[in-house]
């Protein structure tokens, strides 16, 4: 294993990479388990990096089989062997495959190891795709810099300005580590350069003609370019522009004028206030020469603006209905590209404002059993026509032709204005005339169509007939039993599921099962598996989990002939219904299994190969078969290319090429918010993906409810003693540090803090009692009372290994009982007999099962709980539900018990509102942890870390 950091210097990126397999110690300040990669200029840089005990800090992605050391933390320099590369070694913005980095890293084939991307490669290809993303729109400008030496620069204006911002902010503190300082801005400099100069020399231009075509001086030249930026950049008070429709087809459109915050788009003053009023807001100062400047700098993008300027104090510009148009189309874009503010009618841009088509298919294709052989398929054909509408309202074709006869790309429709460009509608003539045949893969992928795709009209629905229209509409079911073969009774959710499978089965599409953790994936796959003329299946899944398949099979699908397709010597068995292997032998054997013949993929985990361009996903996708199945909880992790990866497995060009869908839908969706682009992705992904929660009760209505309570715990006198004194040593030490040192003492302080709310003993280290000096131990000895009293068994989470080892021993001393420990040090069997100790039911058998959060966290079932703790707390809720999820779970007979002890008046209480605020996020986007909190200004960290009154138990 490497884990991969990347490091801005100079105009170059710097990698290298921590080997766990290399010794800890570092006698002579040389980071002992750093490498340089291949490739580059060989260098060593110096680094400010978090260390405990004398060694550099491992870094999250890093996974060793001991413990980490334990002591405190600090920063210190660190010699770190980098190989430098020119920026080729970021990809030549051209377009790439969903998943693929922007930065090219070694193939770990190469490296005898498997990479792992550290945080600051991911963060860096972010900064690329930004940078790509500005250069396709144009928001760069020409610059000079000593030499002279002419470059490009990007022009940051409100959501770019931000967005720049955020990602400065984002920085991993590892990619900072060298100056302290965030590197994003020169990075975007230097990567906008040469993106920009690499498009243009694609198309043919020599970017350096502009300056051999200007006459004067470097200081002139300078001097109108900074013009030039300031005029692209706009101010913080801005010119807006409020489109206002006419009542009738015989009044003018307007275009009013008016000036507006740009942090504050709420406050708009009408132009008539400006010149007429003597009392504006305090911040509008200036405010006529302002608007008067910015009307001048907006009439540099729209010239039509000059008609309005001959006044001394202009208010507003007629338009006719083609001159509105173009306001809309052209003007308003740009307008608001370049920072103006631009106000327009709520129809616009809605669907039901302008021209859209229908596509309609016929089948008759009947749709099969489960054993059936592929009756339908991406490439078979089907009858289609268009229809088109606007909004819900259908057009015929004499419609269409009057609409067009009247010339006017804006007209009123029975009351509401709606765009009638000429050109889509002749698109939209020339569809109604088309009809015949095309495959099912061009009909599913026209409903991903808009209005500047190769139809030239927006597609706002497909439907069809027959199985086909079942699976678009998604009605009804024709519900499959189980075959004989299998063993076992299935949940009506979970026959519903099966049926779902074998209708894609039939028709020849993949599937993508994304139900919810515990729903049982593996029991409705294996009741697919079972039947008789199945056929073959290879099933791709992580190492950890083979051995669960062989146990589900054998208790479910007895008769199915599995093989293991692992160890020194693999051979693939002819008589195996069901062949096991890994990912990683699945990209190492491709040749092999490309020649069995597969009947059926599943991937099971699916996630392995959201990134689109490794070589595991490359190869997986490789491998032929009639059927293919993806089984995932979670199917969109972090980006949309996720789904394009998984969904390319499953059915192969669906969603179109990589870059197509990036543009389409990746940006306008997770930068943007485009809930129309959100809305039409989710309409061609629906049918093929099934995802069912387990709270939902209408899916599942005998897994007892899940019961979450925050269980606010006072700290005692100790513990609010040493609180303070954490507080005040560190924020002194935070008041006068800045950049990557500041960052760390914050981590560190946070650490500190809630090590003092789980217990002083935990902070001190120093092997002390445990007994009536923490509150959290307290509560949770009354808690603990309670459930053995009734019979009942827990399951106690917490980050911290060291303080796991301490539960363990103060509760078995407590309680007079054993207590269980998982920690990353345990090995597989001894986790195997651990967790095998706990489901026992039988008299005696352990009750408390701590678990440190990193090694119990995934991957067991521990369903005799039914009371999970939440000791402290990760801040990340995904985390958290993933280990509660380790009792709330398919087997569970009662209802779960889910308590986060929280200490009140302490920066715990505190981070909990945030927690419940980054949740919502989090079934979009994974969220961030506590490193944000590093970049709180001091008052706000003192506020944060305050001792509030109410903390105190005594």
């Amino acid at each position: 294993m490497l884990v991969v950091h990347t490091l801005w210097r100079n105009g170059r990126l710097a990698l290298w990479a921590e080997d766990p397999s290399l010794p800890t110690e570092a006698p002579d300040g040389t980071h002992p388990f750093a490498v340089r990669l291949p490739g580059g200029e060989p260098d060593t840089v110096t680094l400010q990096l978090p260390t405990i005990a004398g060694r550099p800090a491992d870094s999250p992605e890093l996974i060793r089989a001991e413990d980490p050391p334990k002591g405190k933390v600090t920063l210190q320099s660190w010699q770190v062997p980098v190989s430098l590369h020119e920026i080729t070694v970021i990809r030549d913005f051209s377009p790439r495959r969903a998943g693929d980095t922007p930065i090219e890293l070694p193939d770990h084939a190469d490296l005898g190891a498997v990479v792992v991307q550290g945080a600051s490669v991911r963060h860096l290809s972010e900064v690329a795709d930004f940078t790509e993303d500005l250069v396709k729109r144009g928001r760069v400008l020409p610059w000079v810099v000593d030499g002279p030496k002419a470059v490009w620069r990007p022009v940051l204006t409100g959501a770019d300005a931000a967005w720049a911002k955020a990602l400065a902010h984002a920085q991993p503190p590892v990619g900072r580590a060298e100056t302290g300082e965030s590197t994003v801005p020169q990075a975007l400099d230097d990567l906008v350069d040469a993106a920009a100069r690499t498009v243009l020399a694609r198309q043919g231009v020599d970017d350096q003609l502009w300056l051999r075509g200007l006459n004067g001086t470097v200081a002139d030249l300078q001097r109108e370019l900074r013009a030039w930026q300031r005029d692209a950049a706009g101010g913080s008070i801005r010119a807006c522009f409020r489109l206002v429709e006419p009542a009738d087809e015989q009044t003018s459109w307007r275009v009013e004028f008016a000036l507006q915050p740009a942090d504050e788009p709420s406050l708009v003053i009408p132009a008539h206030r400006v010149w007429k009023s003597r009392k504006l807001p305090a911040r509008i100062t200036s405010a006529k020469q302002t608007l008067l400047a910015e009307l001048g700098r907006a009439n540099r993008l729209w010239p039509t603006l000059a008609d309005s300027l001959g006044t001394p104090q202009p208010e507003e510009l007629e338009l006719d209905a083609a001159g509105a148009h173009s306001f809309l189309r052209e003007a308003a874009p740009l307008l608001h590209t370049a920072g103006f503010g631009v106000l327009l009618p709520k129809w616009w841009g809605k669907p039901s404002s302008r021209l859209g088509a229908r596509l309609r298919a016929s089948s008759k294709t009947a749709p099969g059993t489960v054993a059936a052989k592929s009756a339908l398929g991406l490439d078979s054909l089907v009858d289609y026509s268009w229809e088109l509408s606007l909004g819900d309202e259908p057009l015929s074709e004499a419609e269409l032709t009057e609409l067009a006869e009247l010339k006017s790309p804006l007209v009123r429709i029975r009351g509401q204005w709606v765009e009638l460009d000429t050109k889509r509608l002749a698109n939209g003539l020339k569809l109604l005339r088309e009809g015949g045949q095309m495959t099912v893969a061009d009909l599913l992928h026209a409903g991903l169509s808009t209005e500047d795709g190769a139809l030239g009209v927006q597609v706002l629905e497909v439907t069809a007939d027959g199985p086909l229209g079942d699976l678009l509409s998604g009605g009804s079911l024709k519900l499959v039993e189980p075959p004989d073969e299998f063993v076992g009774q299935l949940r009506p959710y979970q026959q519903r599921g099966l049926s779902w499978l074998a209708f894609l089965q039939s028709l020849g599409l993949g599937a993508i099962l994304a139900d919810d953790m515990g729903l049982g994936k593996t029991v409705q796959l294996l009741a697919l598996l079972a039947h008789p003329d199945s056929g073959r299946t290879l099933l791709i899944c992580p190492m950890s989990l083979v051995g669960n398949w062989q146990r589900e099979a054998a208790r479910f699908a007895p008769k199915l002939q599995v093989h293991v397709h692992h160890g020194a010597d693999r051979k693939l068995s002819p008589d195996a219904d069901l062949v096991i292997t890994t990912y990683a032998l699945a990209a190492r054997d491709l040749a092999l299994l490309k020649e069995a013949g597969w009947d059926r993929v599943v991937l099971d985990e699916a996630q392995a190969i959201k990134n689109a361009a490794t070589r595991q996903a490359v190869a997986i996708r490789a491998i032929p078969a009639r059927h293919r199945i993806a089984a995932t909880g979670t199917p969109v992790e972090n980006r949309l290319a996720d789904l394009w990866s998984i969904m390319e497995f499953a059915n192969p060009g669906l969603l179109g090429g990589a870059t197509t869908f990036k543009k389409a839908y990746a940006v306008p969706v997770e930068r943007h918010g485009d809930a129309e682009a959100a809305e039409r992705l989710r309409r061609i992904t629906s049918p093929f993906i099934l995802r069912r929660l387990k709270t939902d009760k209408s899916i599942i209505s005998d897994l007892p409810e899940k019961l979450e309570m925050e269980v606010l715990c006072n700290l005692t006198a100790e513990q609010a003693s040493l609180y303070q004194a954490v507080v005040d040593d560190m924020m002194a030490r935070i008041e006068n540090s800045d950049g990557m040192e500041r960052r760390g003492l914050v981590l560190a302080t946070m650490t500190k803090l809630k090590q003092v709310c789980n217990h002083p003993a935990q902070l001190l280290n120093d092997g002390s009692r445990l007994a009536g000096r923490s509150g959290k131990l307290a509560r949770l000895e009354e808690i603990l009372e309670e459930v053995l009293t009734a019979g009942e068994k827990a399951l106690l989470f917490t980050q911290y290994a060291s303080f796991g080892g301490m539960l363990r021993s103060h509760l078995s001393a407590r309680f007079g009982r054993e207590v269980l420990f998982l920690h990353g040090g345990v090995s597989r069997t001894e986790r195997n007999a651990l967790v095998s100790r706990f489901q026992s039911t039988d008299p005696g058998s352990p009750a408390l099962f701590v678990l440190s959060l990193k090694a119990g966290g995934t991957g067991l079932t521990l369903t005799e709980a039914n009371h999970v703790i939440h000791v402290d707390r990760w801040w990340n809720p995904a985390v958290e539900d993933q280990a509660t999820d380790r009792a709330f779970r398919i087997g569970q007979t009662r209802n779960v018990q889910v308590r986060k002890f929280v200490c009140a008046g302490t920066v715990e209480e505190k981070i909990s509102t945030m927690i419940q605020e980054k949740r919502g996020l989090a079934a979009r986007i994974v969220g961030t942890g506590e490193l944000a909190l590093s970049e709180l200004s001091t008052p706000e960290l003192r506020e944060l870390f305050a001792l509030t009154p109410d903390a105190v138990s005594e």
